[in-house]
């Protein structure tokens, strides 16, 4: 009896294999040439994550808006699973996935793309990936670039920069450099974008990333534009040309672009800058070598939108016919692949100057009312475009709700018996615990106060003190002059109680005031003119103006100038108005920035004549230099007409 052959049984394994092989491989062929619909969400139930995650890596975009929702549906189905390990390490690869797949699709707004970045940051994070934190980052930067959200984009790019930084990636540092670069030109920024730019040059010149070098010439050829340094973007440029040309592998590639692109936007780039220095006929070379490139790389039906620059070369040059014929072929172009813009709107204008030129009205007119058109198009367009942004986005954000609920489900079904529990425990430690330090600090905050206030009240005390003291000071002098039949030793001690006096306002000041720390000067000068007209007599004969601001200075700084302004004071009083000559003294402090401050002193007196011996010792004139040298400061005078004394000082806290 011959032996009968069993059938062959199909494992599990078999079976996962299978349709792995089919769904990575088969699936997406047959379906580009229609011999297969989209797989569905159940047919991957059974396949491991990992598997999942290697389709949606690999999915090949379709211009299909219904089989690119499918495939989202796919991977919003692979992150609930991933939610369901409860592996952080999982999670983050699925949040990173389902991004690069909007990225790559444009299926929904650039929201979709930013909160799954977000959320693979977030989990990568957890388990101190930092290079791919850093990585992520870095892609984030660029989707908010894409929103023109440029302050939400750099701070990205920093937080990149310091995890690099640690990681002591350099590579890592001069992308983020370069990045930051292309963020200041989007904020027109172009003197901080050369800077980032330079950073990031000196360290791709280490690395020998001649491409990257090639990039990045690109940002200074853009901001030395925009800053009209013509002659330092045309050196850029041709430096980039010759980088493309001599250094470059031929299969290098920089965000997205190769080294014959780069040199063809920098030829683009450097016609631009003919066009503004109005070198005409250099402009419409470099032109025709960037559409040439571009011809040699990608044939030239595609490549007729760079011919419109050189249209727009021969229209400076006279050439019109020339100028509609390259014009002609780049509009063509952007109506072929429905991508009118702004930049066509320019074209159409170049072309309607031609026709005019060339005495064609009709057609002038005709060209004029097709840029009326297109900008009323390209505005209707706009408009549409941020309605169906808004409604996706609104979409976008029910659909992240509801996973963001299936999430908290599924951990609440998992965990909710032993969170009541310990969270009842913990609660009522925590609570304890708040209370007890709550306490705790009020009663520190309150010892606090009660110490704050005693030191102060010490601290008045102080000044109340040294202020009385100097009273006293001064009334001995005043004694002692008044017994003193010397003249000039009697002239010595009145200027002395005066400096004495100058002094003891400023500790009155202190200990009347809210600010233990600061003098209000303008109300000090007021206080110390008074009382210096109060003791020469000269109220009535002279005049003080006080032209300054409020301006609060420390201790050690006022003082110096107190007792300079007291000496001045005095010294116009004793000279400038002989007789019962009236007069006006001007007394002036102001901050020059945060460090330096202006003190200018000045009367219509009848000056100092040079041909005539100073009065007096000279000590009020030494005294003035060596206060004006203990605030690090310089002294001017003008004599000409009556006295003025103009000081440059310091802070006194600065030095």
């Amino acid at each position: 009896m011959p032996k009968r052959v069993q059938p062959m049984r199909k494992n599990k394994t078999f079976r996962i294999v299978s349709s792995l092989f089919f769904q990575l491989l088969l699936v997406p062929l047959f379906a580009q040439v229609g011999l297969v619909k989209m797989p569905t969400e159940a047919s991957f139930q059974d396949l491991p994550l990992d598997s999942s995650f290697v389709w949606i890596e690999n999915y090949d975009y379709q211009d299909n808006k219904a089989y690119n929702l499918r495939a989202h549906a796919i991977g919003v189905q692979a992150i609930n699973r991933a939610y369901f390990t409860k592996d952080d390490a999982t999670i983050a690869k699925a949040h990173e996935l389902l991004r690069n797949f909007h990225d790559a699709t444009k299926a929904f707004t650039f929201d979709s793309i930013i909160y799954h970045g977000l959320k693979a940051i977030e989990y990568y994070a957890k388990i101190d990936n930092l290079q791919k934190v850093a990585q992520l980052n870095n892609t984030l930067s660029m989707d908010y670039l894409g929103m023109s959200e440029f302050k939400k984009g750099e701070e990205a790019l920093f937080r990149a920069l310091a995890i690099y930084e640690t990681l002591g990636d350099e590579a890592g540092i001069a992308r983020a450099y370069q990045s930051l670069s292309l963020f200041s030109l989007g904020m027109q920024e172009p003197e901080r974008s050369i800077q980032y730019a330079d950073q990031a040059m000196a360290l791709f010149k280490k690395a020998d990333d001649y491409i990257a070098m090639a990039m990045t010439y690109l940002r200074h050829i853009r901001s030395y534009t925009l800053l009209e340094q013509y002659d330092k973007a045309y050196q850029a440029a041709t430096e980039c040309i010759k980088l493309c040309e001599t250094k470059v592998p031929a299969d290098a590639m920089e965000r997205g672009f190769s080294g014959r692109d780069i040199a063809g936007r920098a030829y683009s780039f450097r016609g631009n800058i003919s066009i503004a220095r109005q070198d005409y006929e250099r402009a419409l070379e470099d032109y025709t070598k960037t559409w040439e490139m571009s011809v040699a790389d990608y044939g030239e039906y595609i490549s007729a939108g760079w011919r419109g620059e050189m249209g727009i070369a021969c229209r400076y040059l006279g050439r019109y016919e020339e100028a509609l014929e390259h014009l002609l072929a780049a509009t063509q172009l952007t109506k072929d692949l429905e991508q009118q813009s702004e930049a066509t709107t320019g074209y159409y204008q170049e072309m309607a100057i031609c026709y005019k030129a060339l005495g064609d009205y009709e057609k002038a007119l005709a060209y004029q009312d097709e840029v009326i058109a297109l900008k009323d198009k390209v505005y209707a367009e706009k408009v549409a475009t941020l309605e169906e942004e808004t409604f996706a986005k609104y979409e976008t954000e029910k659909k992240d709700q509801l996973l963001a609920s299936q999430e908290a489900d599924l951990a609440q079904k998992a965990y909710v018996q032993k969170l009541t529990i310990a969270g009842t425990s913990v609660m009522a430690v925590l609570l304890l615990t708040l209370f007890y330090y709550f306490r705790k600090n009020q009663q520190t905050n309150t010892a606090l106060n009660i110490k704050n206030q005693e030191n102060e009240l010490l601290l008045k005390e102080v000044h109340h003190r040294v202020k009385n003291n100097l009273e006293m000071v001064s009334s001995l002098l005043k004694l002692q002059s008044v017994k003193t039949n010397d003249a000039a030793a009697k002239d010595v001690m009145l200027a002395s109680q005066s400096r004495v006096q100058s002094m003891g306002i400023i500790h009155q000041k202190l200990y009347q005031g809210k600010n233990l720390a600061t003098i209000e000067m303008l109300d000090y000068f007021k206080n110390l003119g008074e009382n210096t007209l109060d003791a020469f007599g000269a109220n009535e004969q002279v005049e003080v103006v006080y032209d300054m601001p409020p301006v609060e200075l420390d201790v050690d700084t006022a003082i110096p100038i107190g007792l300079i302004v007291n000496e001045l004071l005095t010294n116009t009083l004793k000279y400038a108005f002989p007789g019962e000559g009236k007069g006006t003294v001007t007394l002036s402090l102001k901050e020059m920035d945060n460090q330096q401050l202006h003190l200018l002193v000045a009367d219509n007196g009848i000056g100092i004549p040079t041909d005539v011996k100073a009065k007096g010792t000279g000590f009020g004139t030494q005294l003035i230099k060596l206060l004006t040298a203990q605030l690090q400061g310089t002294l001017k005078t003008d004599f000409k007409h009556g006295t003025q004394w103009s000081f440059c000082l310091e802070k006194a806290n600065l030095n």
